[in-house]
């Protein structure tokens, strides 16, 4: 027993444990000491970073709804007096002059967005738009209590506006661009203009695996099916309704998990319904399965009729077809949980051309990976995400997202789905294109930060493209000279609950983003 200790990342801690673990990410092993502590999350080291993570964790940042945090990273600038700016779109850029002796630096230009995945089980009371995130220390990670933590991308926001805050960093001239509305659409990065910001080098912070640089990106698009919603009032006597429930799914953001195999929630929904309709006659009310396009879906429910003579066939095969189900997928969606509760019996019911052409459709189309890379074994070139089955007031919208490092092959996927739903009588929409980053391996902050992680570490850094739109893609197209590159500590299933990031990896991060400052180029 130990009262009153710290280990070497300034954790508190009361008894110690003898067991030693380890966790492995795709770039890195980090060996840890497990403690039964209690601790504030501001008093983590590095404490500057955290203690701005622990202040972002208490202002409500869905997308779409970041007022609240805009103002504040204005305030944070504005109180260090140094110059700051708030773009129509929301962008905030807050610029810091070099340190003395460092004038002759290349600028950089650090970059992170502020809003954040609003994802929680559904048994989770918490409303995003004006709840705090309930953080907490577990073991090795920080995570949060039943919903998304936003670690994605608060800590690389945290980590930018600590080094405007640090009083001790040797730099370069600094610009910190924190954009809106990246979740669900990029569109800070896509309204930011031309002539704006200074600088020479992009440090994107959203990259989520530590000792990883990411030198490329996806593109993506928005592929919105749209079913005109044909309910008829006649529903047969002596007939029962009931909730069918998807749950459990682990979900996931939709391109850096995509290839883990993960069930998706729609596809399980319709999967069931339509092997069910092929012993019995199953009509659906209505359904809502999913909610952001970029995160794989981990629920979906349903209002069904089935007439009440065959109520306990109808369990009994659900039961059947689920156990099917969650034997293929016991290895990634352990928890999967289908279920069936009685329901009030709805006042219409899809006619039966639109539930089979709906039903029929969502099985169908392109889901999860499509291809891999030729170029970069391992790493997803296109895939789909069939996001969200919506029944909305006068029509049932079905939405998916696309992504490839290919444009060509992102927009041919994106005319496969159109042709799928097309066929089904839906009206469709390809919308929101956006472009990948095609890596540049002759880049000089790249080579620069490699020999320094090499130096500071005793191992190489891993050197991937990633399979999500990372906004350097958008950003790129508009400073067409920037020398760019992404990185960050390890962040574990953002866009879900489960969402948690290694403290351990945030120090590492912190102090390499403090060595490559040092460390820039001269202009």
């Amino acid at each position: 027993m130990y009262e009153n200790k710290k280990d070497k990342h300034g954790l508190k801690f009361s008894k110690f444990v003898e067991l030693e673990g380890f966790i492995e990410n795709n770039c890195s092993t980090i060996r840890f000491k497990k403690y039964n502590m209690t601790i504030k999350i501001k008093n983590l080291e590095p404490k500057l970073v955290w203690s701005i993570f622990d202040q972002m964790l208490q202002i409500p940042r869905p997308s779409n709804h970041e007022d609240k945090i805009q103002d504040w990273a204005v305030n944070f600038g504005e109180s260090l007096g140094l110059e700051t700016i708030k773009d129509e779109i929301g962008n905030v850029i807050i610029r810091k002059p070099a340190s003395t002796g460092m004038e002759n630096r290349k600028g950089v230009v650090m970059q992170g967005h502020l809003d954040m995945v609003p994802q929680k089980n559904s048994d989770k009371v918490h409303d995003f738009v004006t709840d705090p995130i309930e953080a907490k220390v577990d073991g090795e990670w920080v995570t949060a209590n039943g919903t998304t933590l936003g670690a994605d991308n608060g800590i690389g926001v945290s980590s930018a506006l600590a080094v405007l805050a640090s009083k001790t960093i040797k730099h370069g001239p600094v610009e910190v661009l924190l954009t809106a509305t990246e979740e669900t659409g990029m569109d800070g990065a896509m309204g930011l203009k031309a002539g704006v910001l200074n600088g020479d080098i992009l440090l994107n912070t959203d990259t989520e695996d530590e000792g990883c640089f990411s030198i490329g990106c996806a593109g993506g698009i928005d592929v919105t099916a749209t079913f005109k919603k044909k309910l008829t009032n006649r529903i047969p006597d002596k007939t029962s309704a009931f909730n069918l429930k998807v749950s459990g799914l682990r979900g996931g953001h939709s391109g850096v998990d995509i290839h883990l195999g993960r069930g998706n929630a729609n596809k399980v929904f319709f999967r069931l319904l339509k092997e069910l309709n092929k012993e019995l006659e199953v009509s659906l009310a209505n359904i809502q399965g999913g909610n952001l396009r970029n995160a794989i879906p981990r629920e979906a429910f349903g209002l069904v009729v089935v007439k009440s003579k065959k109520v306990e066939a109808f369990k009994l095969l659900v039961e059947i077809i689920a156990e099917r189900i969650k034997a293929e997928l016991v290895n990634v969606e352990p928890n999967l949980t289908i279920e069936v509760e009685t329901a009030k019996m709805p006042k219409k019911i899809m006619v039966k051309l639109l539930q089979k052409a709906l039903n029929n459709a969502v099985w169908a189309a392109p889901n999860d990976v499509v291809r891999m890379s030729d170029t970069m074994p391992g790493t997803v070139e296109t895939s789909s995400n069939l996001a969200i089955v919506e029944t909305k007031k006068k029509t049932i919208e079905v939405s998916c997202l696309v992504r490839s490092f290919s444009e060509s092959a992102k927009l041919a996927l994106a005319s496969r789905l159109e042709s799928v739903f097309k066929l089904a009588g839906a009206s469709v929409v390809l919308e929101g294109s956006y472009p990948g980053w095609q890596p540049k391996v002759d880049s000089e902050i790249l080579e620069v930060m490699k020999k320094l992680y090499k130096k500071q570490f005793k191992n190489e850094p891993v050197l991937l493209a990633m399979h999500a739109g990372l906004e350097c893609g958008i950003l790129g197209s508009t400073y067409t000279t920037w020398d760019m590159i992404s990185f960050g500590p390890t962040i574990k299933f953002p866009h879900s609950p489960d969402e948690k990031v290694n403290i351990a990896t945030v120090q590492k991060y912190w102090d390499f983003l403090v060595n490559v400052l040092e460390n820039i180029p001269a202009k």
